[in-house]
This record gives structure tokens, sequence and C-alpha cells, in this order.
């Protein structure tokens, strides 16, 4: 007790004087609160320029020193917003005027900060927890300086200036260096909050059209943005180009985040072998949604991992940049290749996890496709663990089948981690079908979530192409929560858990029972119909329209248009990716072909399901 009280006698003279600086900011900011700002800020109201114009100039020095000084005053007080004297400043000055007031307002405000810092030794308990998030911000940026990482600050407009300046203030750095950095680390934001007071100016006083005025600030601030993007992607991230530490993985993670801001508070996450991991490895995750690489994307991975992907998504234009920047791997779907083996490999070696989804489609019903291209030779010959994770709880969330998706319970989990010795002491298939009975799911079988959704039908008739009444092909339609055949008007209703209240009681009983009307056709099958066709030129090359006519029997599936013609034996036809009620898809000779049916595009569903059964009868064969 006696230590503590002397400790606080020691530290009487600088909490005194913290405070005595406190209170005069406070001080100036009510005196100028209320003789300035409010008596502006009622004629900016009223568009009266010339009124505030006057009213600054009947202040003389001291319209100028409130800006210099409200600006340093939202620095120390990191909550207070710049803009609006920023802009105010640009209403009333010419613009060098407005800039250079606003810069010295900055360069006041920081090195109040660097005072009360460096020394006062002045710390909040809230600015500490401000510290440490940035410094696990810029420890991946790979800042050469605390300069550097300065700069980085301050052209991320989500951060406080004040907050930076803190930080800033804590590290080893001189005075003059930290200040020079400050004073011209905020010109550009400065600059675009100024345009865009001026901008308002001259419109307010010409009665130019509004929407034209929009069009200036929106303009200014993405000319503020493609500066920011252009020095960072240039300086801050130059080393991490091409990788999953680059600044277009970050953008495009940071977008996909506020996307599905409303899915991390469903989300919950099990993830403690993965945080134990130090070295690369390869996560292998069931695929039920489409939102599965954003929950993937939140557990605790050492470094940011990359993600194979259908290679649609890398060769087309502008997705072909973003992708090849953010270090994204492709593969050309259900076609065998070694580009992207290379692809991963090269990836784990430079130290970042990859994320594969092996079944390499949605999962249509609910449960996990097989696995139709089997990777355990490949994981045995990498050498790296590999991580098995499950997701619950996505498929009802957004199925494959609905075009609207709900924020509904999702459930991640890492089941099992496979050391390259455990790879090594069993055999390729052993370690598939190890895979394969560990990822699946069967979202029908877990009753425990409640989903109040009121249209949890619409759209399962694209899956559901079939009555299971009276076996009417492409007669059934949804709304709400009801399917109904208009063939035979036989009725089912899903209730609050996503099971039917009558035969059969799940999505994926239905669906078996249409695998198996198609399974006893199966010798005799043979699917027609013609198509409007649009062909994506290999590796980004020409997209190009056409029309035609798709067929497919046991031995082949062959399509014939006025511009080409070619066949594709089912031996070759490992499974064929669909977008429920539009279009069925497939490789040739490198070009990607979507076919979408001119009549019953719910028939897509059942020429996908019988590839599955062509298939499913060929691995049969082959284990005799």
């Amino acid at each position: 007790m006696g230590k503590e009280s002397r400790s606080v006698r020691q530290k009487a003279p600088e909490i005194i004087l913290i405070a005595v600086i406190l209170c005069i900011i406070i001080a100036l900011f009510c005196f100028f609160l209320k003789d300035i700002l409010i008596p502006f800020l009622k004629l900016e109201f009223r568009n009266d320029v010339d009124g505030a114009r006057d009213l600054l100039k009947d202040r003389g020095l001291l319209g100028f020193l409130t800006v210099t000084l409200v600006e340093a005053l939202q620095m120390v007080v990191i909550f207070i917003p710049a803009e609006f004297i920023q802009i105010s400043s640009g209403l009333s000055y010419p613009f060098p005027i407005a800039l250079l007031l606003c810069d010295l307002g900055v360069c006041l405000g920081a090195s109040i900060i660097f005072l009360l810092v460096r020394t006062l030794r002045y710390r909040f308990s809230i600015l500490e927890k401000r510290n440490s998030t940035l410094d696990r911000l810029s420890s991946g940026m790979h800042a050469r300086s605390v300069v550097l990482i300065l700069y980085l600050l301050f052209f991320m407009p989500i951060i406080p200036f004040g907050a930076i300046c803190y930080y800033g203030s804590s590290k080893r750095i001189s005075y003059g260096r930290y200040l020079f950095t400050v004073a011209t680390g905020v010109v550009p934001s400065i600059v675009v909050s100024n345009l865009m007071g001026a901008a308002s100016r001259a419109f307010i006083e010409r009665d130019l059209p509004f929407w034209l005025l929009i069009m200036i600030i929106v303009l200014l601030a993405a000319a503020l943005f493609c500066l920011i993007f252009l020095f960072l992607d240039r300086v801050g991230f130059r080393d991490s180009d091409r990788t999953p530490d680059s600044l277009v993985y970050a953008l495009l993670f940071f977008v996909v985040r506020i996307w599905c801001r409303g899915r991390g508070r469903h989300l919950t996450i099990e993830d403690e072998p993965l945080r134990a991991q130090s070295e690369p490895y390869l996560l292998l995750c069931n695929h039920g949604s489409f939102y599965d690489f954003y929950y993937v994307s939140e557990m605790g991975h050492p470094r940011n991992p990359a993600y194979l992907v259908n290679e649609y998504y890398t060769t087309r234009p502008i997705l072909r940049t973003l992708a090849k920047k953010a270090g994204i791997l492709s593969k050309k779907l259900f076609t065998p290749g070694i580009g992207a083996a290379a692809g991963i490999l090269r990836t784990l070696r430079a130290g970042f996890p990859v994320v594969i989804f092996p079944e390499g489609r949605l999962s249509p019903d609910g449960r996990s496709n097989p696995i139709v291209e089997p990777g355990g030779a490949l994981y045995r010959r990498l050498g790296f663990n590999l991580v098995l994770v499950k997701i619950e709880g996505a498929y009802f969330a957004s199925p494959k089948w609905r075009t609207r998706s709900y924020h509904s319970p999702v459930h991640v989990s890492v089941q099992r981690v496979i050391t390259p010795a455990e790879m090594q002491a069993m055999s390729a298939e052993a370690l598939d079908g190890l895979i394969a009975e560990t990822l699946f799911t069967d979202a029908s079988s877990v009753t425990k979530p409640v989903y109040h959704q009121k249209d949890k039908a619409e759209g399962l008739e694209n899956l559901l192409y079939r009555c299971v009444d009276c076996g009417a092909l492409y007669t059934m339609h949804s709304r709400g929560n009801r399917i109904t055949c208009r063939n035979c008007g036989a009725e089912h209703v899903l209730n609050s858990s996503y099971h039917f209240t009558t035969s059969p009681q799940t999505i994926s009983a239905w669906y078996d029972w249409m695998a198996e009307m198609e399974r006893s056709e199966l010798a005799f099958l043979k699917l027609s119909c013609s198509v409007h066709t649009t062909v994506f030129g290999a590796n980004g090359g020409k997209k190009r329209r056409e029309r035609g006519v798709c067929t497919l029997n046991p031995e082949e599936f062959t399509y014939q248009s006025d511009q080409i013609s070619f066949s594709i034996p089912t031996a070759s036809l490992p499974a064929l990716a669909f977008s429920c009620g539009k279009e069925f898809e497939l490789y040739h000779k490198g070009e990607l072909y979507y076919f979408y049916p001119d009549m019953d595009p719910q028939q897509v569903a059942r020429w996908a399901l019988a590839v599955d059964l062509l298939a499913e009868k060929r691995r049969k064969e082959e284990t005799k």
C-alpha cells in the first residue's frame, strides 16, 4: 500500500499537467463551438455561403485559428471525425489556404499526442487495444520502417488520424521524422475533403444540378481510393504480390466480410487443432453452400490460405487479374491436369496453407457428393499435414436450388489432422476413403436447428424435378414452404426443420427416390434437348454464343451446333456441374461450355443425376 501511495505522489505532477492540458483543450473547444461552429453550421444548413464567409472574416485570424484548433482537437480526441471541419474549411477559404490550415491543425494535434505519449508516458487502455490491432495489421504489410507503416495506416480511411499518431508516438522514431510523416501522410485525405467543400460551395453559388455535385464527390473519392491502392500495392505490399499476403487478397476478403457480415453472427468455429499448426497445410472441406470459402476464411489460420477454385474464375477479364494478384489457384472441373498440383506445391513451399473442396461442386440434396477425383496419392506425395474440416448448417442457409440465402446457424470444426507419417502408413485408396468418410455430412439428419423462413421451398422444383406421387417429369412448382405437382395436385410442405410433413420426409429421400427411378432405366437412357450455349474460350479466350443440341446415352455425351460437333465418352465424364433451373456445364479441349435448355430448365438436375449414376455404376464394376 505504501509503495502504491509513493508511486501516485511521484506521478502527481504529470497527472496534474495532463489534466490541465485536457481542460484547456476542452475549454477552447467549447468556446469555439459556441462562438464559431454553431453559427457556421446554421448558416451552412441554410446554404448561406456569404454569411458563413462573413462570419469567418469577422473573426479575422480567429477564423483561421478555429480551423486549426478544431482539427487538432479531433486528433487528440480520436473519436471526433475530421471530415466536418475539413469540408467546412473548403467551403469557406480558397483551396490552398484550407489545405494549409487543416494540415497545421493535424501537425498541432500530432505534436500534443507526441508530448503526451513520449514525455508524460500517457496511456489509455483503449489506445493500447488499438495499438495491438495496428501492430497485427502492420505485421502483414512487410513495411521496411515505422515511417512506411504510418504512411500505410494514413492511407486507410477506416483508421482515425489520432489513433495512428498515438501508435506512431509509441514507436522508436524521432519527432522530426514523425511530424514530417504525419504532415505529408494526411494530405490526400484532407485534399479530398477540402475539394468536396470547395465543390459544394461552387455548386451552391452557381445553382448547378445536384447530381453533378454528387458525381464530382464520387470521382474525388474514387481518385483517393486509386491513389491509396496504387501506393499500397506498389510499395507496401510489393514483396507479397501474387500471394495470399497481397493487397488484392486483403481487399477481396475485406469486401467478402462486409457482404457476409450477418452470417458471422450465426457462425461458430472449433479450430484449436488448426491454431496449433506451425507449418503450411492442406485443408480439405465439404462443400454444402457457395459461402463455404467465407466460413473457412474465418478460422484461425496462422497465415492467409490460398484457395483452389474453378478455372472459370481465374480466366475471365478482371477476374483473371484479381485472382492472379491474390494468389488464387485454379483447376478445370473434373478435368485431369498437373497444373493445379504444381500450383499447390509451390504455394505450400512458400509457407501458405491451401484450401481444397474435394467434391468439386455444391451438394444438391444436403449430402456430400462422391469425391470423383481422388487426391490421396497427391496428398501423400506433397508431404504436408492434411487438415479435415466439416461445415454443418450451411446447406439450408444457402442451398444450391434456392436463389435467396438466409442467416442460419453454421458450425465449422476441425475433424482430424493427418500427418505425413500417417499418410505414408496407408494406401492412397485408404486415405481417399478416410477423407470421404470424415467429411461426409447429411443436412437432413440434423433436426435441432429451427428455421423460421416462410419460403423455404422456393426453387426446390429445380432440384426435385419428378413428382414423387405420380412420377410426372417437370410438373413441380413451389411457393412459400410448399412444393406442388401440376399433374396430380399432390402437395408437400417443409416444416421448421426442413422435413416434409408427408412421405418422403426429407429432400435427400426424395432425391434418392428419383435416383432409383433413373437407375432402373439407366440401360435405356437417352436424354436430348435443344440448347442455347455460351462458350468461354480456353485460357480467357473470346466468349461466343451459339445454338445446338445435347444428347446423353450410357456411352457418350454429344453436342452438335452449326459451329462445332463433339462427343465425350461417359467414361471420361466423372460428373456434370450444373446450376439448378438454369444450365449444366463441362470443359472440352480447354473451352468451357454452358448449356441452357430451351425448354424445361428443371431437366439440368436430371442430366447431372444421370451422369452421377453412370459414374457410380462404373465405380462398382471397377471394384468387382
